[in-house]
């Protein structure tokens, strides 16, 4: 499955679950075998994390990087009126989310596209046409974000509408970090939020557009357990967690 143009996609399987690789030992994207449309890793669980503080009926989500296709799979999968929009560059990474990761591409709500994401998120016709973006973009060697300039993430905010809310994958120690949050501060404003840092040194960053949001931290307590239970989302850990990464009043949260 090999690309002259693009990195090779190869696969490992360990204890039930199938991971993706870019011809490294670096996991690019896992499925548990038995549970297909389950989001296997714990960081791409937290990718999710946009449901706190959006309704997913009748929105429109982004995926930028498509890995083993689980969270758009996952979303898709929600109600019957969202819509999702995968952007991946490498045509061996979209073969395989369907053949060896069960990425069904047939839902009319579903739409995969070859593509470079900056260029994507570049293109007028995009802008102002998400809910959520999710950025989860990494190389074979995973060192840290591919993409990861000011306008890259300049177009994200672009393409997200009014309201909208931005999920992206990081890695901790390596020195891209703190260029990825200078940018994604600069663009959005400052209003950005870390959740814990998990497996592999993943920091989830969630960055928000749209007016000033202020919710109780015990209203968003009552919005996790729902998500858990209607989405069955480990979201216990996910309000303490902002709570204790971020600097924040006690009672509530404002951003």
């Amino acid at each position: 499955m090999a690309d002259m143009q693009h990195e090779p996609v190869t696969f490992s399987e360990i204890k039930g679950v199938r991971y993706l690789h870019l011809g490294t030992p670096w996991v690019q994207g896992a499925m548990r075998i038995k549970t297909p449309y389950a989001i296997e890793l714990e960081y791409a669980q937290q990718m999710m994390a946009w449901l706190l503080f959006l309704d997913a009926n009748h929105s429109k989500t982004l995926q930028l990087g498509l890995g083993t296709g689980a969270l758009t799979q996952f979303i898709n999968r929600l109600n019957e009126s969202i819509q999702t929009v995968a952007v991946e560059l490498n045509p061996g990474i979209i073969i395989a989310a369907q053949t060896m990761f069960s990425l069904d591409v047939q839902s009319p709500r579903m739409k995969i596209i070859q593509d470079d994401a900056l260029h994507y998120v570049q293109t007028p016709k995009n802008h102002l046409q998400f809910d959520s973006i999710q950025v989860d973009i990494f190389n074979g060697e995973a060192s840290g974000p591919a993409l990861n300039s000011l306008d890259f993430y300049q177009g994200c905010y672009n393409s997200l509408k009014d309201v909208g809310v931005m999920t992206v994958n990081l890695f901790s120690r390596h020195p891209s970090f703190k260029t990825n949050i200078s940018n994604i501060c600069d663009v959005f404003d400052n209003r950005v939020l870390l959740l814990n840092e998990v497996h592999d040194c993943n920091v989830v960053g969630i960055a928000f557009k749209g007016p000033h949001l202020e919710i109780s931290w015990d209203d968003l307590e009552k919005r996790s357990k729902y998500i858990r239970k209607l989405f069955d989302l480990p979201t216990k850990k996910w309000v303490k967690h902002l709570k204790k990464c971020n600097v924040q009043p006690q009672k509530y949260l404002s951003i």
